[in-house]
């Protein structure tokens, strides 16, 4: 409905400016707004109000007349829209028409995005840090996808030689066979794999990288098992530092643009690059005095691997220990010549009754996230994870996740589905669709008004990657539809048309119910 008043907008605006429309939070103040007018008169030098009021007898003359209800101008130049219970109706059969393909939208300019989240070294157990990232790549993979996007969902695999090696030694000390150093991992998984694999440890105590490589696979596979399976997240490509960068010559690769483009220098035996040109607060050092590369010349090399295969922009989700990293890394990305966007999650706790749940059901020191997954269920943990925007702290209610009430938004969700469905499947005939001018009441309409609204939460979603929103969306829809559900007859009904409408109504609210929950990941329940 939104693209419908943003084409006459822009007929009648005729000029290039940026066009915002908004839902107003009350309906006095329209079913859309916009502020236009006042872009317009700084632009032209009139007023805004003068301008609100050309650009809305513009389009009243424009537009068919089972489009809006009224347009009206407000304050010093405000337009607001009341779209007319006709074009509520046609939106209906929009819904119907186009099925699974409905919240499919059109991006501006499709583009290959790659997707990049998770990516936890094969170290060990994934955190809730890493499971938060998890869900929002995954969610937003759908969600590019459904405007249009090709999207590449990568896991980047940290398996160089330092990092697997340091695993191995680990591993070694956990048995008592070197002394134990700072830098090596700790915790519970360690001494377990350790003494699972006590021969084979024992056996290359003296070749610890052997171990290293052998523990990493055995941790890989279980990372992947718990995302693909257990958490439902989604990948279709797991590039290796090792083998698809380093031994492909990509590191060397980035490190001769870096001096072909004049963008290095020498300082105290080490490399640095020029990345206070490209608005990071100092340079950094890119190679070692020990001629060793650091992080972001290793992180320019898989940037150039991942534009070396077409990509057009990458979106790379990380916890919020890289914070300090994003302006270098942007940085390097730009000389590169890699259009990178940068995501940032924020820490979470685990709260019950609560209290802050510090300790994992194991004896390690932190929860993991396939506990919380085994815990709460997938569907749970994926809700409430998105419920939030990723750069805000955010609570985890464990006793809520858990409970199988209206107080539980996914339970909640997918209830609303559930009568949706037992509706569809109890009902004795098929709507005809041709009786919807008999939806009237609050209920009927308060319902179509947010069916109608799906295709611009994703479109949003799409644009600015801030995909909350859904969720937000997916409880308004459910509290709307269980309004609907308590307060209007269907199987029941003496009046056939209005029955034979509701029923249309019904099976519109499946179509969006289905491809939301898609949308999110989230299963469909036959009975609950």
């Amino acid at each position: 409905m939104r693209e419908k008043v943003l084409k006459f907008l822009r007929q009648a605006v005729r000029e290039n400016v940026k066009i915002e429309i908004t839902s107003p939070d009350e309906e006095k103040q329209g079913h859309y707004s916009t502020n236009v007018a006042f872009r317009l008169a700084q632009k032209r030098g009139g007023t805004p109000y003068q301008e609100a009021l050309t650009i809305a007898a513009a389009i009243k003359k424009a537009a068919p007349k089972n489009l809006f209800q009224k347009i009206e101008v407000a304050g010093p130049g405000f337009i607001n829209f009341w779209i007319a219970p006709e074009a509520w109706h046609e939106s209906l059969k929009e819904i119907l028409r186009g099925k699974k393909n409905y919240g499919r939208v059109k991006a501006a300019s499709k583009k290959k995005i790659q997707l990049e989240f998770v990516s936890a070294n094969p170290t060990g157990p994934l955190t809730l840090a890493n499971g938060r990232g998890g869900f929002l790549g995954d969610i937003l993979g759908n969600v590019l996808s459904a405007a249009g996007h090709k999207v590449e969902r990568e896991y980047y695999v940290n398996d160089t030689g330092n990092q697997v090696l340091t695993l191995g030694k680990s591993m070694v000390a956990a048995l008592k066979l070197i002394p134990k150093e700072e830098q090596f991992y700790k915790g519970e998984y360690i001494e377990a794999w350790a003494n699972k694999n006590s021969v084979f440890v024992k056996k290359n105590a003296g070749q610890p990288i052997r171990v290293g490589q052998k523990a990493a696979g055995e941790f890989l596979k279980a990372i992947r098992l718990v995302l693909e399976k257990k958490a439902r997240i989604r990948f279709n490509r797991y590039t290796s530092e090792e083998k698809d960068v380093r031994k492909k010559g990509f590191v060397e690769k980035a490190l001769r643009i870096f001096k072909r483009k004049k963008l290095t220098y020498e300082k105290e035996g080490a490399l640095w690059l020029k990345t206070t040109k490209f608005d990071d607060d100092k340079d950094r050092v890119i190679v070692k005095s020990n001629g060793d590369p650091t992080y972001i010349l290793a992180d320019s090399g898989h940037n150039l691997e991942t534009k070396a295969r077409r990509i057009d922009r990458k979106i790379l989700i990380l916890g919020p220990d890289h914070y300090g990293y994003v302006a270098r890394m942007k940085a390097a990305a730009s000389i590169i010549g890699l259009d990178l966007e940068i995501l940032i999650t924020q820490a979470l706790r685990l709260v019950e009754g609560g209290r802050e749940v510090k300790m994992s059901k194991r004896k390690g020191a932190f929860v993991t996230f396939e506990e919380l997954v085994s815990e709460v269920g997938a569907d749970a943990a994926r809700f409430f994870f998105l419920m939030h925007a990723p750069e805000s702290h955010m609570d985890f209610d464990l006793g809520l996740a858990k409970e199988r009430s209206n107080k539980n938004p996914v339970y909640y969700t997918q209830y609303a589905y559930v009568r949706a469905r037992n509706i569809a499947k109890k009902a004795k005939f098929k709507p005809t669709h041709k009786n919807l001018a008999s939806l009237k009441t609050p209920q009927d309409i308060a319902l179509l008004k947010q069916l109608a609204r799906f295709p611009e939460f994703v479109s949003d979603s799409a644009e600015d990657y801030r995909v909350h929103r859904l969720t937000r969306y997916a409880i308004e829809l459910a509290k709307t539809f269980h309004n609907f559900y308590e307060k209007e007859r269907v199987i029941g009904e003496s009046n056939g048309i209005l029955a034979d409408a509701r029923l249309s109504l019904v099976h519109g609210a499946l179509v969006v119910f289905e491809n939301l929950l898609d949308i999110l990941g989230l299963t469909k329940p036959s009975k609950m």
